[in-house]
């Protein structure tokens, strides 16, 4: 079968109504490696980059709850800023792949979205912050 692994989506056909930011962008935990006292990043089995998450609002009306979207980057992805007044920015993905696998708790189909960056719907892409000290790549 050609079809295998990560499936590219575009990122209105998933969202849309448009994506809202939830929270914070949040470093994913390694359950393998991480103890108690000691958390450990995890990181992209095939790329070897650090795995962050966020979770984001879907704008349909009648979609129900969130869902989390995996970025990647050695740096912390930056989120768009909320417009003043409001408690939720906008957001977009580049690069955005999902992956279908049923649920062994509720025994149902779900889906894994990744992407490679997210931006303001009206901007540019942001992946992550440069490191302090270093000038971004042009």
């Amino acid at each position: 079968m050609a079809l295998q692994g990560p499936i590219p989506v575009d990122f209105g056909f998933v969202f849309p109504h448009g994506a809202f930011i939830r929270g914070e962008v949040e470093p994913v935990r390694d359950f393998d490696k991480s103890t108690k006292d000691n958390p450990v990043q995890a990181r992209d089995k095939e790329t070897g980059e650090r795995v962050w998450q966020v979770e984001i609002i879907d704008a349909d009306p009648t979609a129900k709850g969130s869902v989390k979207v995996k970025l990647f980057g050695e740096h912390q992805p930056v989120p768009p800023a909320p417009p003043a007044g409001f408690p939720f920015a906008a957001v977009e993905f580049d690069g955005l792949t999902v992956t279908p696998y049923v649920d062994s708790k509720t025994n149902r189909l779900a889906y894994s979205f990744r992407a490679k960056a997210m931006r303001d719907p009206k901007g540019a892409a942001k992946t992550a912050a440069p490191a302090a000290g270093k000038a971004a790549a042009a």
